[in-house]
Order: C-alpha cells, then structure tokens, then sequence
C-alpha cells in the first residue's frame, strides 16, 4: 500500500500545512506549474516525488520533470500530465497518451479547479487536485490525499488548505 499526496499549481508558494501532510504520505504527486525549484526541494526533503512540468516552469524544472509521466503503482497504471482537460474534453495529446499507455488512473493540473471524476469512454479515474498556491483565480487552496493497494484506489480525500489569500510560513 502507498498514501500519496497529490498537489499542482503551486507556482513556487509551499507552506507549512502542505509540509505536515507530505510528511504523512510514502509518495508526493506534483502535476506542474511547480514554479520554483525550491518547492521541489523541499518537497524531495520529505518524501519521494513525481513531478511534471506546467506551462510556466522554467527551463530548470523541465530538466527535472518531464512533460509527462507513465508509471505504475500498486498495480495501477498512471498518466500524469499538467494539461490534459477532463473525461469527454481531453485534447488530442492526451487522448492519444489514453489510447497507448492505458491507465487505470489520469492525473493533471492546470485548471485550478478540483475535480475528481470517472471517465466511462477510457475507463479510468481522472484526478485534479486544483491548487496549492496563491496564484490564479481559485478561492480554495486544495490537494488531494489517496492510497494505492493491489490494483485499487481508496480513501480519498480532498483537502482545502485554506483561502487563497492566507499564508503561513511560505518557503520561496
């Protein structure tokens, strides 16, 4: 079994309730728009990430992160991906990521809006955590916490971090 903690958008801001639930999981899930290396870092001090670039992430972090990832976990299959749209939306990339890597789970970022929802075309889970930073339109700040074991996804939780506006102890 794996507890992951997955996050986006944070746009180089990471504070301390972001730290305290990383410290509770095996893995982090970073789907872009990191913004600064240093978030990574901090996060890579916790716990193991996996991470993919955004569209405003430096030539630095796309060093580290690719653009996409396929991976399995737990027996699941994954495709994270920072823009990829939603089930019935996705656009022709991901659609063509869909068709080839088959996964039983679909992580992005990019919309700052969370959303978790089943994709009945592909038959997969898509997840959106929204977003952890204090940048963009988003009112909540929210991540996603889940576990992985033997094949299924289970004890999801979305978790808001407080308004938008509201900072406590930021590493930048």
């Amino acid at each position: 079994m794996k507890k992951i903690l997955l996050l986006s958008d944070t746009h180089g801001f990471l504070d301390q309730k972001i730290k305290n639930y990383a410290e509770h999981v095996d893995e982090i899930w970073h789907a872009g728009d990191i913004g600064k290396l240093s978030v990574l870092d901090e996060l890579q001090s916790i716990n193991p990430v996996r991470a993919v670039f955004g569209n405003i992430d430096s030539n630095n972090i796309r060093q580290i992160a690719p653009e996409v990832l396929s991976f399995n976990c737990e027996n699941i299959e994954i495709l994270m991906i920072h823009i990829a749209g939603y089930p019935g939306r996705y656009n022709s990339k991901v659609k063509q990521l869909i068709r080839s890597h088959q996964p039983k789970l679909v992580v992005c970022g990019h919309s700052h809006i969370l959303k978790v929802m089943q994709d009945k075309h592909f038959e997969h889970l898509h997840m959106n955590p929204g977003a952890a930073g204090i940048s963009g339109f988003h009112k909540i700040r929210t991540l996603l916490r889940f576990e992985l074991e033997s094949g299924q996804i289970k004890n999801l939780e979305a978790i808001e971090l407080g308004l938008r506006g509201a900072l406590s102890n930021a590493v930048n």
